[in-house]
């Protein structure tokens, strides 16, 4: 592979007013301008470890966003977070769930001139060690973490410049690994939306009456004991590990033990502190060893299923849109700082459940859930790969053929 020319990003900016630009400041778009409906509005939980999560917006009016119109955006335009999670850099889908979206306060938008570039290359650079020190080099720590002059510091970043072929040809490769993790993803939100109704079945989503009604602690316990873990470094899981919408946990790392509920295989974790409450971080852990016991934020809260429960029915409690309720309205403590306690989040009581209902329901949820882990591992494995060819790809040591067979034995 020829050695890339550099150029400043903004050489590559499509031609239409207002091709780079920031999102609105915050007297623009407060919380009175949300609606129930409308436009979706991209914040930074929709931004997460690059993947554009196309869930959990808040909405506009379509007048508001015939308003802002630079900050309107569109499949294929890139989105840089220039305050907060600085280095933060997604592409909105080809085919996204909405007609239209607009930027939050904290995003820069650039849209690329098709003739040049190919949106996913720069998508991919900007993922790259390079391309994210290229933007961490004009970030500032002091305070909120931020971008100094965000729309000129993104303007000027160099990036590389190979023929739209070779673009191409690194995106086909890289893409090939995302497009079956993407897959991955799909199966099992479709795992789980059957599991849903199938929890639904059960009654436990419904308000219980006299003699049907049981505590939830008949089923699940919150903060269970369990003793200190045993390694040096065990399992730690963050807030940032957990997602909105789906069981899977993608990521953790090990840490010296220190505070913080303690968890093992088949509890679930759900957040208890605001915003994350409303906005359904939760997940189900499955990926230690039988055993071990790992630590996570001490803004969680553990729900284990008691003996002779699938322990797959704490999990499904936790998406409940009623038990959410539920935890959410016992949240206390100051503005945007409110939390649920595990003792708030008990006190809570359900229908009792048909137990031939309940056999089914694990039965048929352990099966789902382990092949749910068996492509979670899979993606695990692919996204490593791809992390582990894209720096090469980018910086000319890997030629794309070489790449290319790789590939192909993994997918």
């Amino acid at each position: 592979m020829a050695k890339w020319e550099f150029v400043a990003y903004e050489t590559l900016a499509s031609e239409e007013r207002s091709s780079f630009s920031m999102g609105p400041f915050g007297s623009k778009i407060t919380k009175e301008n949300y609606v129930a409906e409308g436009v979706p509005v991209i914040r930074g939980v929709n931004l997460a470890r690059g993947i554009f999560v196309d869930d959990d917006f808040v909405f506009i009016t379509e007048e508001k966003a015939d308003e802002i119109l630079p900050a309107n955006v569109a499949p294929g335009d890139l989105i840089f977070t220039h305050r907060g999670t600085i280095g933060q850099v997604s592409m909105l889908p080809r085919n996204p769930r909405f007609d239209r979206y607009v930027i939050g306060s904290s995003q820069v938008k650039t849209r690329l001139c098709l003739k040049k570039a190919v949106p996913e290359f720069y998508f991919y650079w900007f993922q790259s060690e390079a391309g994210r020190r290229s933007i961490l080099e004009n970030a500032s720590t002091v305070g909120v973490p931020g971008i100094a002059t965000p729309l000129t510091s993104i303007r000027n970043l160099k990036v590389p410049l190979p023929s739209l072929a070779e673009q191409e040809a690194v995106v086909d490769v890289l893409g090939a690994l995302d497009d079956k993790i993407a897959v991955n993803e799909r199966i099992a939100a479709t795992y789980e939306q059957l599991l849903q109704c199938r929890f639904a079945e059960l009654g436990l989503g419904d308000e219980p009456d006299g003699d049907s009604e049981i505590p939830i602690t008949d089923l699940i316990a919150f903060n269970p004991k369990l003793s200190k873990p045993a390694a040096a470094e065990p399992v730690y899981v963050d807030m940032a590990a957990l997602q909105t919408n789906r069981a899977g946990i993608p990521a953790w790392t090990r840490r010296e033990p220190k505070s913080g509920p303690r968890f093992m295989n088949g509890d679930t974790l759900m957040a208890r502190i605001t915003p994350c409450l409303e906005n359904g971080k939760t997940g189900y852990v499955d990926f230690m060893e039988d055993g071990e016991i790992g630590l996570g934020s001490t803004e969680f809260i553990v729900l284990r299923s008691l003996p002779g429960v699938p322990s797959e029915l704490s999990y499904f409690l936790a998406r409940d849109s009623r038990f959410r309720e539920h935890a959410i309205r016992n949240m206390v403590g100051s503005s945007g700082r409110q939390r649920v306690s595990a003792a708030d989040a008990s006190n809570y009581s359900v229908r009792s459940p048909d137990t031939e209902q309940l056999t089914a329901f694990g039965k048929e949820a352990s099966a789902a859930f382990a092949h749910m882990k068996s492509l979670e591992s899979e993606s695990r494995a692919l996204a490593a790969l791809r992390d582990t060819l894209l720096p090469q790809l980018m910086s000319g040591r890997l030629r794309v053929k070489d790449a290319e067979k790789i590939v192909e034995d993994h997918v």
